[in-house]
């Protein structure tokens, strides 16, 4: 936008608008931006965890995975002593049986996994609770979380199955990894239901 104004010697002066710049975020604004922002993210996904449809496709997830909340890569079920259970969980307990993996927990997260998305919500930890919200978040990232909440279970594995191995991509399809062992839909389907999930 231009204005003309006339100065009092008669000459015409021109007068634009400036423009308007957002001031710059201070660093402990920042911080308390994103402070809040997790506190946000968390207080969503502890709701979530209440939900009984997303509750039962956790179960499901936890089955198909053969997890337990203090299992290493290579626990085994019903094992006594067995060498790859960790009692420590205020941090990802790391490598599992071989060296070669760190998916640990109910749900067999990785480190990284671990890191990115717990640090969404603030979360350092890797007790149950913390393995049951990082499974949310998982979910959210891959936008099934309204599927799964409406009880479209056929149309929220095929997504999640990126993400877990163990699960099949859908009714009557195996899972997405030839080389790895996979639950068929129906045992999914199976699992989700007798823990008290709804839908199809």
């Amino acid at each position: 936008m231009v204005d003309t104004i006339t100065s009092p010697s008669g000459r015409t002066l021109v007068r634009r608008t400036s423009r308007t710049t957002t001031p710059k975020e201070s660093n402990e604004a920042k911080i308390i931006r994103i402070a809040q922002q997790k506190q946000t993210r968390l207080a969503e996904n502890e709701a979530l965890l209440a939900d009984p449809n997303v509750a039962a496709f956790l179960k499901a997830i936890a089955q198909a995975e053969g997890g337990g909340y203090d299992f290493k890569y290579g626990a085994v079920k019903g094992k006594r002593n067995d060498p790859w259970r960790f009692s420590d969980f205020s941090t990802h307990p790391g490598p599992g049986c071989g060296g070669e993996t760190t998916a640990a927990g109910m749900y067999q997260t990785n480190i990284a996994t671990w890191r990115q998305h717990g640090g969404n919500m603030g979360l350092s930890d890797f007790s149950p609770k913390t393995q049951d919200l990082i499974a949310i978040e998982i979910l959210r990232s891959i936008n099934v979380m309204e599927k799964i909440k409406e009880g479209d279970i056929a149309n929220a594995v095929g997504p999640a199955s990126r993400k877990w191995a163990a699960l099949p991509m859908g009714p009557g399809l195996s899972g997405r990894h030839a080389n790895q062992p996979s639950v068929k839909y129906d045992d999914f389907f199976a699992t989700y239901q007798a823990n008290g999930g709804k839908g199809k």
